[in-house]
């Protein structure tokens, strides 16, 4: 018996589908960077949190990180769908879900917070691997403990960890794909709905596959040019 599947790769550009591709793609860019602004100064100010010297703000900055980077991105972002507008009681709650695009937004705002906690586990080895000297060396310029931080200890350290950035930069692309689960037709969703259309799941998912590869690709190189051009010799390997 032979293989009887019907190849059809220009339903990858042909219309509609292709402007569907195009669609997905300009949204999983938009959920990616933007969940990514949220994430790296979110990031950098509770990573900082977690090693400074007042007690009380690192431990709220401690369980922020242990909450948000253990429990499953898809449980937290169900959660801030499906029970967050519930928080804000039950006339705030229901105007929230009647918002445009919540589905949009709500992905955005969950896959910033939950790639912020792991940002910030970085950016706390980033810290633990600069010297105590460099610590006490910038506080006997006269600088307070924030302008330590801020000028000094932070730019150090994010050169440092520029590596697992570079990781977390390409995971978070990644993880929009799990926003098709409410609704948001990322580039995943259109994949698949194109499959629904077309019956041509082969080629949809496979072009799907392709586009992420090409994406995570220049990541990878956009991030190595700045790891090159930012790095401290003698702290990074590579």
């Amino acid at each position: 018996m032979g293989f009887a599947y019907d190849f059809d790769w220009g339903v990858l550009w042909r219309q509609p589908y292709g402007t569907w591709l195009l669609q997905g793609i300009w949204l999983t860019l938009k959920i990616g960077f933007l969940g990514w602004i949220i994430a790296l100064f979110m990031g950098i100010f509770i990573g900082t949190l977690r090693v400074a010297p007042w007690r009380w703000p690192r431990l709220v900055a401690t369980a922020y990180t242990e909450v948000f980077r253990n429990i499953p991105f898809l449980v937290q972002l169900f959660f801030w769908y499906y029970a967050g507008p519930m928080l804000f009681g039950e006339h705030l709650g229901r105007q929230i879900n009647q918002i445009v695009g919540l589905n949009y937004y709500v992905s955005i705002f969950a896959l910033g917070l939950y790639t912020a906690s792991r940002v910030a586990e970085h950016m706390r080895a980033g810290f633990a691997s600069i010297h105590r000297d460099q610590y006490q060396a910038a506080l006997s310029t006269g600088l307070t403990h924030v302008q330590m931080y801020r000028y000094v200890i932070i730019p150090y350290a994010l050169r440092i960890i520029i590596p697992p950035l570079t990781t977390e930069f390409l995971t978070i692309f990644k993880n929009s794909s799990i926003a098709m689960t409410i609704g948001v037709a990322e580039l995943t969703f259109m994949s698949y709905r194109i499959d629904s259309e077309t019956f041509h799941g082969l080629e949809a998912t496979t072009g799907a596959m392709f586009i992420y590869l090409l994406l995570g690709l220049t990541v990878v190189r956009l991030m190595g040019f700045i790891e090159a051009r930012f790095k401290i010799p003698g702290m990074i390997g590579r």
